[in-house]
């Protein structure tokens, strides 16, 4: 193996240090079996942790991250956790000159009969990524053996043993920029809780009250959601701006954390995937506000149903009978005994109750 890790420039890493590179290394070290706390910083544990990973690697045992350590993980994945890395820089670390990445950029418009086509200049820049996303969007794990089958015998000769594996990496790397465009996976992402216990006090007080009351009374109380991660509430939000032509996907803000890319290869992908989005999440048209009584901690969704007639003690110690309708959604009686527990019910939204109604 060939590769120049010494392009990418890495620190050395050693115990005290402190920075989003470590964050990088203690990921890998994670995913390859050495239980380490992602928190940043190399401490003790991680200090033992790179110095297993290196006793198992054939490599000098020390708890020192240099550039002997760098090519060894590089080639097992690291090199895809590594902030900030551009497609430009990937593609030199695995020796592609420019005839070679003119060659993959021609591979790639053949591959997924990208329209309009991606320019082979030999800069693997910004559209090229945009290009790569939609090869994969369209192909899947298929692009790997089928750039492998479309590359120029030149290219081959090129990169010689270390085709195979640069293939590996650079599908890897595909993958990981497709799942950062828009979709409906991103519903699997920052989820909304359905503990009760994650509401802000004092309202989580008057929710178990009351939902001690329902539970004596009979009721069949399913809890649905209470706090909506802010991420949660960004993606839905823009999602639904997207589908509904009120922001254009190129307008749409950065949020830490949230590293969602919206500008499909073509304006058509950006609406089909805020409109999956849409869907995955199953908030119709809904426009979800960035900020919300569940971004908050002060509302909870539940359903809450029973059989026949119920007696409930309100939150000033009255019985109170209660019938049809036998739902939390429409039954107007309930409302007034949530209102006396301090939770008070949307009535334009079924499962929605909150701290002052809205």
């Amino acid at each position: 193996m060939t590769f120049n890790i010494n392009l990418l420039k890495l620190p050395v890493l050693k115990q005290g240090y402190n920075n989003s590179l470590v964050l990088a290394w203690q990921s890998f070290l994670n995913e390859n079996g050495f239980s380490v706390t992602a928190d940043g910083d190399i401490g003790k544990i991680t200090d033992e942790a790179t110095r297993s990973y290196k006793r198992q690697n054939n490599l000098p045992m020390t708890g020192v991250v240099d550039n002997t350590t760098y090519a060894r993980a590089a080639a097992q994945g690291f090199i895809l956790k590594v902030p900030s890395l551009s497609a430009n820089l990937l593609l030199s670390y695995l020796r592609f000159g420019e005839p070679e990445i003119i060659d993959l950029q021609h591979s790639l418009n053949a591959i997924a009969q990208l329209t309009p086509p991606i320019k082979a200049d030999g800069d693997f820049g910004a559209r090229s990524v945009k290009g790569l996303k939609e090869a994969y969007k369209k192909r899947d794990i298929r692009l790997r053996s089928e750039l492998e089958a479309q590359l120029q015998l030149a290219t081959k000769t090129k990169l010689g043993d270390d085709l195979s594996l640069a293939l590996d990496i650079f599908s890897k790397y595909a993958k990981q920029q497709r799942f950062c465009l828009s979709g409906p996976y991103w519903a699997d992402r920052f989820p909304t809780s359905q503990l009760i216990t994650d509401i802000a006090s004092p309202f989580r007080e008057r929710v178990l009250t009351f939902q001690k009351a329902l539970l004596k009374a009979g009721c069949q109380v399913v809890v649905t959601a209470t706090y909506r991660p802010r991420e949660r509430a960004f993606l839905m939000h823009y999602a639904a701006q997207i589908h509904s032509s009120n922001v254009d996907p190129e307008s749409v803000p950065v949020l830490d954390g949230v590293d969602i890319d919206w500008v499909h290869y073509t304006s058509a992908g950006s609406l089909q995937a805020a409109q999956l989005m849409l869907d995955a999440y199953d908030i119709g048209d809904n426009p979800v506000a960035l900020k919300s009584r569940h971004t908050q901690r002060l509302a909870v969704d539940w359903q809450v149903t029973w059989k026949g007639k119920i007696r409930i003690q309100d939150g000033y110690g009255r019985v109170i009978t209660i019938g049809d309708p036998p739902n939390s959604t429409e039954n107007q009686d309930l409302w007034k005994v949530g209102e006396s527990y301090g939770v008070y019910k949307l009535a334009g939204d079924p499962p929605h109750w909150s701290v002052d109604g809205y």
